[in-house]
């Protein structure tokens, strides 16, 4: 008799899943039992993603469109249920990249990022809490964000303005859908990725996953960088029955490093007699709303080994 897994018997969605992170995500809830809706846009890499799931005992199938529509969203549910016949889990990780500075960027860059990222989500979550109210199913809804939409990040507007949506979104969902049971979580990954490849900061720790090797510890402790599969365990860990009780919650992690990020809230406050005034503002805003808060993410210094492993670009 085989062990029992803890998606046993549940069928998840994940969009974007023919590769990278994605993949990552729809093999190990396979691996925990639950059967697969693959999402990509392209029909080879979806087939190869079903494929490498089937090779190891478990369930999938293919819905080859893009997101960002309510057809999308309908043909990923329906495929689910006909294929399956229910669904648990959906997990929302679709997404394309356009980036460019604020005064380059054109209405095309921000909508296709703006249609996949954020409507893609919204529809897909939408129909899903749908038919999981409608069949009484305490499913899981799964939102995929990035420290972008947490703190900016330059050239990145539209991913920016998306994956802080998202996040709200999220904790709309987790207030809307608690009656039913159902959760709704935003993990924000920090992994090798194809976008992460391409900065020289990164190369010791993408060169050595890409070889099979271990990253450096100061990558996966200090950063909290590391694999795919380092964010899949939680995506799991959401997915399942062990979760009910974690919703509306915006969690990080990569490498070695967990992360539970806070709701925006005021960190400082106040107050003056008959409201503030421009006058009052030019006078006293530095005094009383404290240091102002910083944008961006700051990376510590690599440390001296890396810089010279990765040669003069890494020291730029």
């Amino acid at each position: 008799m085989s062990p029992h897994l803890p998606l046993d018997g549940k069928v998840a969605i994940v969009t974007g899943s023919g590769r990278g992170l994605g993949l990552a995500y729809a093999q190990e809830l396979a691996r925990r039992g639950a059967a697969v809706v693959i999402n990509d846009v392209d029909e080879a890499t979806a087939a190869e993603a079903v494929a490498t799931i089937a090779a190891e005992g478990g369930r999938a199938v293919a819905v080859v469109a893009p997101v960002g529509s309510a057809e999308t969203a309908q043909q990923l549910v329906r495929t689910a249920v006909d294929a399956f016949g229910r669904l648990d889990i959906l997990v929302t990780n679709a997404g394309v990249l356009r980036d460019t500075v604020l005064w380059k960027m054109s209405d095309d860059d921000f909508d296709t990022v703006i249609t996949v990222h954020l409507r893609g989500t919204f529809t897909c979550a939408r129909e899903a809490a749908s038919w999981m109210r409608e069949n009484e199913v305490a499913g899981r809804i799964i939102c995929i964000g990035s420290p972008t939409g947490q703190r900016g990040n330059f050239g990145q507007t539209n991913y920016a303005a998306a994956k802080a949506g998202i996040v709200g979104m999220v904790r709309t969902w987790a207030l809307e859908l608690k009656r039913a049971g159902i959760t709704a979580n935003a993990v924000i990954p920090v992994a090798a990725t194809a976008m992460t490849a391409t900065v020289p900061y990164f190369a010791s720790a993408v060169e050595a996953d890409a070889a099979g090797e271990p990253m450096p510890a100061f990558f996966r402790h200090d950063l909290g960088f590391g694999t795919s599969d380092d964010v899949a365990g939680l995506i799991a860990y959401l997915a399942s029955d062990a979760a009910a009780g974690v919703s509306g919650q915006a969690i990080g992690v990569g490498g070695d490093r967990l992360q539970l990020w806070s709701h925006p809230e005021p960190v400082a406050t106040a107050f003056h007699e008959g409201g503030w005034s421009y006058d009052d503002l030019a006078a006293g805003f530095a005094d009383a709303a404290g240091p102002l808060q910083s944008v961006g993410e700051k990376f510590p210094p690599l440390p001296e080994a890396l810089r010279q492993a990765q040669g003069p670009q890494s020291r730029a």
